[in-house]
């Protein structure tokens, strides 16, 4: 039951490699081709003939590690200013905070893209990676993971004569890995495969990231699914590779919350 539970889910991914490798008169056939006679391995030359795809790689490494660099820095000060101080208005800034988790990210767009036009970060490196810098969902999760931390550990600190921030650096920031590897996978995933944002932004294939490049593939009267697919592929070796080599930590991130 394992084995076929897998295949199912592993069939789209599969059948992606398929159709990466054959023509598209095969692809579009009406009988399906599970296999290409000749393997079209040019497919993945022309992608680099289509689209600068160096460049928008590079676009999606700076724009996931400055986001995802930014969301634990400030999702985690703000997560644990919200769950261990005391401050005025604290509860109503958490309400407002939180209150973008039941906005779709649509509402906020034109303005959005109204401060970054003002900026003069239209088609820049900035303008894509700005409004991604900070999230809610990060600092709802960073403050439930400092909320199941037990109180005596800060009571425990402030006796030996640690301030607030070295209470947090030292103290609450280590216990606190496995949410911050949930928030670090989630900010990667989110920001490789954001599409609607970069799209907005950029009007240059060279600015674009490499899910807004992938959808300028894709045109009204004909699509060439094979370069479509190899191009998805490359795409995505990166962000698969990063999974395959930290796995476990993955795993244990998913898996763990609060203190072990």
């Amino acid at each position: 039951m394992l084995g076929i539970g897998g295949f199912v889910m592993a069939f789209p991914f599969l059948w992606q490699i398929v159709m990466a490798l054959s023509t598209n008169a095969q692809v579009t056939s009406p009988t399906p081709t599970f296999w290409p006679g000749e393997l079209q391995w040019g497919n993945f030359a022309r992608v680099f003939e289509r689209l600068p795809f160096l460049d928008q790689l590079a676009t999606s490494i700076w724009v996931t590690l400055i986001r995802t660099l930014a969301q634990i820095v400030l999702c985690t000060l703000a997560g644990y200013a919200f769950a261990r101080m005391r401050f005025r208005g604290r509860t109503v800034i958490l309400g407002i905070v939180l209150s973008i988790l039941l906005v779709p990210s649509q509402v906020y767009l034109i303005s959005q893209y109204q401060i970054v036009q003002g900026l003069g970060w239209l088609d820049t490196l900035a303008g894509i990676v700005a409004p991604g810098l900070f999230s809610a969902f990060g600092t709802f999760l960073m403050r439930t993971a400092f909320l199941n931390m037990p109180a005596e550990l800060e009571e425990a600190a402030r006796m030996d004569g640690a301030n607030p921030f070295q209470t947090f650096w030292r103290i609450m920031l280590p216990l606190a890995r496995p949410s911050i590897s949930v928030l670090a996978i989630t900010t990667v995933l989110w920001s490789w495969n954001e599409l609607l944002w970069p799209l907005v932004v950029s009007t240059r294939a060279e600015d674009m990231p490499l899910a807004a490049g992938l959808a300028t593939l894709s045109s009204d009267r004909t699509i060439d699914y094979p370069l479509l697919m190899a191009a998805s592929l490359m795409a995505m070796a990166p962000v698969l590779v990063l999974f395959i080599v930290l796995q476990r930590r993955v795993i244990d991130g998913l898996a763990s919350s609060g203190v072990k």
